[in-house]
């Protein structure tokens, strides 16, 4: 039977690297949705894909528009013809207004299940979320539903929602849920294509502008790469595999508390001569009282440097008091390559790229 997949969010980072693998590993072919305002739009991401993807891709992929939040996003695409999908579109940013949250990442999801529904011909369709879609749960975190017990901002209540209604529909469809952890780098080699949280956060402290951080020493912090996230989620989508909530994340063994990053971080940043010439004081681990004052009195000098700083943290700050305990072991079974990088090993040669490349305004071999 040929294949074709269709993947929502396909110029996006993880998209990209997901159909990367999907034209080097499989003869399938590939519709790739994009959001595009116009036809000039559409035009110039369907010609930047096609530079990036090369010559395979030439014959084998489609480059559409779907917006998910327009009545009839994949209009342009045969329901018929498809027979796997990977969803990746979404708004990950854990400052997320919840209007938009509401739009692209519910309403977003709901609309790829309608067409999803009239599919045949569909044999998998997998839904990218994340972890910290089980909100303000602490201890053991299985790779399965969870109740509401709260959220810490409006990113992990819309990647909830959206999985509520990915289970229901799993009655009817092969839905499977991968829940990721943060991607930090490219791979093992701590290249960094895309700032997230993580990156920023870092980047305040090696400036000076932040100088205390809110959070648990004790606080597990669930970190992987792209390389990792990209070949798990391309086994789920294409191996005939149970359907359900796999954690395309590292187990807690293979991961590092908050005082040990930080620890990692500062070793890599005090080795550099730009960093030592500040002088800085090492930036500390304060509790949600203390953050929260420094965040108010940060507010009543307007927007200076500081406030920006702690406006950023703000948005995932109480997720660093909130332990969890994720587990994996139906993705260790599912994915027999699957393989955690050494947390210490990530996090300084992320943390090296950053400063090599000082946030991605120079290359390695400039700096």
């Amino acid at each position: 039977m040929s294949e074709t997949v269709l993947v929502t969010g396909a110029d996006g980072y993880l998209g990209g690297i997901v159909v990367r693998r999907l034209l080097a590993e499989t003869d399938a072919g590939l519709v790739l949705a994009v959001r595009a305002r116009d036809r000039t739009e559409l035009v110039a991401k369907r010609t930047a894909l096609t530079t990036v993807l090369g010559a395979p891709a030439e014959q084998r992929v489609r480059v559409v528009a779907a917006d998910l939040c327009t009545a009839d996003p994949f209009a342009a695409v045969d329901p018929m013809a498809i027979t796997r999908i990977l969803h990746t579109a979404a708004v990950t940013r854990f400052n997320v207004e919840t209007p938009l949250a509401q739009a692209v990442n519910v309403e977003g999801t709901a609309q790829v299940l309608a067409f999803a529904r009239r599919c045949a011909g569909l044999r998998r369709l997998v839904a990218l979320s994340s972890v910290h879609a089980t909100g303000r749960h602490t201890g053991p975190i299985h790779e399965a539903a969870h109740d509401d017990v709260g959220f810490v901002n409006a990113y992990e209540w819309s990647k909830w929602e959206a999985e509520q209604l990915l289970l229901d529909a799993a009655e009817a469809l092969p839905v499977v849920i991968a829940r990721l952890g943060t991607v930090i780098a490219d791979d093992d080699t701590g290249t960094v294509m895309q700032h997230n949280a993580f990156h920023n956060t870092f980047r305040l402290v090696y400036y000076g502008l932040l100088s205390v951080i809110p959070g648990d020493a004790a606080t597990p912090v669930y970190l992987l790469t792209g390389a990792l996230a990209g070949a798990a989620t391309t086994h789920l989508l294409t191996a005939g595999r149970a359907s359900g909530i796999y954690h395309v994340c590292p187990e807690r063994s293979a991961t590092p508390t908050l005082g040990g990053l930080l620890d990692e971080v500062l070793e890599v940043f005090e080795a550099s001569p730009g960093y030592r010439a500040r002088r800085l004081l090492r930036p500390l681990l304060c509790s949600r009282e203390a953050f929260e004052g420094l965040r108010a009195a940060a507010r009543t000098i307007g927007a200076g440097p500081l406030r920006q700083a702690t406006e950023s943290v703000a948005p995932f700050a109480e997720q660093l008091f909130l332990p969890k305990d994720v587990r994996n072991p139906r993705l260790q079974v599912a994915f027999p390559r699957y393989s955690a990088p050494d947390p210490g090993e990530l996090v300084r040669a992320t943390a090296q790229s950053l400063v090599a490349t000082r946030w991605g305004r120079l290359s390695r071999r400039a700096s």
